[in-house]
């Protein structure tokens, strides 16, 4: 299944960003490189005519639980602007804002 589609199915520029700001801060730790590549590599195929990445790479790379969450996000693009905005409400409620310590540790203020 191509995900070049994926773009028109967003209500308008601000839900697009609000859904990449959720896969950037919530979905995509950098302490976990590859799963993080592949996660932005989707992050940037929301957006583009081209493939960026593909559904099998993102199963080989991401955990079932994320993997999970990004299905949800598929199947919500392809329904309905509410449901994007349902899943958005889902994730911020399952998964918490990644902490990134490299830029703690820069600023003093890891733990």
């Amino acid at each position: 299944m191509s995900l070049t589609d994926l773009r028109f199915g967003f209500r308008d520029a601000e839900q697009l960003a609000h859904v990449r700001r959720h896969i950037h801060c919530r979905l995509a730790d950098d302490r976990r490189q590859q799963e993080c590549r592949y996660l932005m590599r989707f992050w940037w195929q929301l957006g583009m005519p081209y493939t960026e990445v593909t559904l099998e790479q993102l199963r080989t790379h991401v955990s079932e639980r994320k993997m999970e969450a990004i299905d949800m996000l598929i199947a919500a693009i392809r329904t309905s602007h509410e449901e994007i905005d349902a899943w958005a409400d889902a994730v911020q409620r399952e998964f918490p804002v990644i902490f990134d310590r490299g830029s703690g540790e820069a600023r003093g203020q890891v733990d």
